[in-house]
């Protein structure tokens, strides 16, 4: 495995646009993320959060545009997407568990036939999550018998286990009460302490301030503006950025 190159982008987005026939969802974003860096999206229902999500991980087709993963570039034609996929993580608001599988099959499944892990290797790894995030003793649960906290936590562990070069979390808190939210944003804390890569879609505006590195405003499908955590909370330039915060406050 070669080293990591913290200098250069592990993701670099440019001129991405998506278009439903006349429907403009993305309107040309850039985008730049790099290894170890989390990055909140955040902006309005509709404003293209999960579209980009979606097509990063080449679930949508682009529109126009090009996106690189580690210097190769993943939008061009007849790109293997299954192979981009085996690379980027997706973790969607409803879990998505198989209910046939205890959550120890459904950590360990696609680290067997994906990765060709054996059986035996599969569940260390799994084991070695659920540990982590005090879910070892549900390994041999289903997840109907698990709080909606704790199947959004196996769903993310799920696709951290896989080591993927990028995690793209679309709103994973949306779907829970809000005595769970505390759950899932503490795994997304931990992860960030691993140096895991990541892209979350999110309306939790102070998790995206505590834990972000940088914040990407979404406004109508273009980037309305962008900047690091810190500064873009306490100080935004932007006129529809300051109102979009001063709503969001009330």
């Amino acid at each position: 495995m070669s080293p990591i190159d913290w200098s250069k982008p592990r993701l670099r987005v440019r001129g991405l646009r998506k278009q439903y026939e006349d429907k403009v969802v993305l309107g040309g974003v850039d985008l730049e993320i790099y290894p170890g860096q989390i990055v909140a999206l955040i902006g309005s229902s509709g404003s293209g959060k999960s579209t980009m999500l979606r097509c990063i991980n080449l679930i949508e087709e682009i529109s126009d545009g090009q996106i690189w993963l580690e210097g190769e570039d993943i939008s061009v034609a007849g790109i293997d997407q299954d192979a981009v996929r085996k690379q980027v993580g997706m973790v969607f608001q409803a879990y998505n568990l198989f209910a046939h599988l205890s959550i120890l099959d459904n950590i360990t499944l696609a680290l067997k036939h994906v990765q060709g892990k054996t059986k035996a290797e599969a569940e260390e790894i799994a084991l070695g999550w659920l540990d982590r995030i005090g879910l070892a003793d549900k390994a041999d649960s289903y997840p109907d018998k698990l709080s909606g906290g704790q199947q959004q936590r196996t769903a993310i562990v799920r696709a951290v286990a896989l080591n993927p070069k990028l995690l793209l979390l679309d709103e994973v808190t949306s779907a829970l009460d809000p005595e769970l939210v505390g759950e899932v944003l503490e795994l997304i804390r931990d992860l960030k302490e691993t140096g895991t890569t990541i892209i979350m879609a999110t309306h939790e505006l102070s998790f995206a301030r505590d834990v972000a590195d940088w914040v990407v405003f979404l406004d109508q499908g273009v980037v309305a503006e962008e900047g690091e955590a810190a500064e873009f909370f306490s100080n935004p330039k932007q006129a529809r950025t300051k109102e979009f915060l001063t709503r969001l406050k009330r």
